[in-house]
């Protein structure tokens, strides 16, 4: 009896840590996932659903394992609207990124309670959420984790080719290899989180996010059939504004003077508001400017939306019809106004 209940604590412990790791591979890619700013009709796409959201409100629908479709819907108030400051260029950026990433891993978190089958209930019950304080520590978790890949490693390896090639010893020369690092890390860990089986479908439902928006963006009437006939790229994609935060950071590192490892890396953190302002504000101009320059430059974010969105099947087009239904009456409900970019 005691082997049997070993055995079940084990098999237990491992659904757990796997259901964890798929949470932290998911929450990791919320960025690239994430389209749509404060003004424009948007959506994530999550575990098994999509997340839309109009102005102020948003709704998540996602499909359980027994077919039945669950949504939650609520308010989504822009910052900007409650204080002017959070509306000026740059500012608006942050404060917006701070938004979607607060409303996308709610999203998630709805997401995973419903789209997993509870392996230790009756099949199709939803999981327990978890408490606060593990909400807590998974956060600090994913914030360490992008810290760790995207700024100690990058900063650390090309202080390291500094002292192999005396040419890196410069801000430009050592900002460049460093982005090129940094680059390199991000797509090799989204080359390789594709592979897995669960985040191909989130890829999917993605693509199938995308192609309601540009449905609803075109005026017509928003249905299966219409929305399917749309790409699966759009020029507000998270991932497109990840490769110009690439390109930004690039840019304002090479500003930063050479006066060791820790001022440096202390720089990077502080620095990071200021390039996501940018970028956000880069990306806002390119969307309706898709023939200047700047289109050229975020041009690499939608080659790269061919790994991180997959053509949806209809069943999963519909789930994402039924979140931007259901964002938009909540939306009219309240006396909002949905804008098309």
């Amino acid at each position: 009896m005691k082997v049997c209940r070993a055995q079940i604590d084990s098999t237990s412990m491992l659904r757990k840590i796997q259901r964890f790791l798929r949470y932290t591979a998911h929450a990791q890619l919320l960025p690239a996932l994430e389209s749509g700013d404060d003004p424009l009709i948007g959506g994530q796409a999550v575990l098994e659903g999509v997340m839309m959201r109009a102005p102020h409100s948003y709704c998540v629908a996602v499909r359980k394992p027994d077919g039945e479709v669950v949504t939650e819907e609520g308010e989504a108030k822009r910052l900007s609207e409650q204080n002017k400051f959070w509306g000026l260029p740059v500012v608006r950026g942050v404060a917006t990124l701070f938004q979607a990433m607060s409303l996308g891993m709610k999203a998630l978190n709805f997401s995973a309670q419903h789209a997993v089958e509870e392996e230790e209930g009756k099949g199709g019950e939803a999981a327990k959420e978890p408490a606060g304080w593990m909400k807590a520590l998974m956060v600090l978790f994913q914030v360490g984790f992008f810290i760790f890949l995207y700024k100690f490693i990058p900063l650390t390896a090309t202080g390291q080719l500094q002292s192999l090639f005396p040419a890196l010893d410069n801000q430009v020369g050592f900002s460049v290899v460093e982005g090129v690092i940094r680059l390199g890390i991000f797509l090799t860990f989204l080359f390789a989180i594709s592979r897995m089986k669960d985040i191909h479908r989130v890829f999917m439902y993605h693509g199938a996010e995308h192609k309601v928006v540009f449905n609803y963006e075109s005026g017509k009437a928003v249905d299966v059939p219409t929305a399917q006939s749309f790409v699966t790229w759009h020029p507000r994609c998270g991932t497109s504004f990840l490769m110009v935060v690439m390109v930004v950071s690039i840019i304002v590192y090479a500003f930063v003077p050479m006066q060791g490892f820790a001022f440096q890396f202390a720089a990077r953190l502080a620095l990071l508001p200021v390039i996501m302002g940018l970028s956000y504000e880069v990306i806002r101009f390119v969307a309706t400017r898709q023939a200047s320059l700047l289109g050229v430059i975020a041009a690499p974010g939608l080659w790269l939306q061919r790994i991180t969105t997959k053509e949806p099947t209809d069943d999963q087009v519909e789930i994402s019809i039924r979140a931007l239904e259901g964002a938009m009456e909540l939306e009219k409900n309240k006396g909002g106004r949905l804008v098309i970019a």
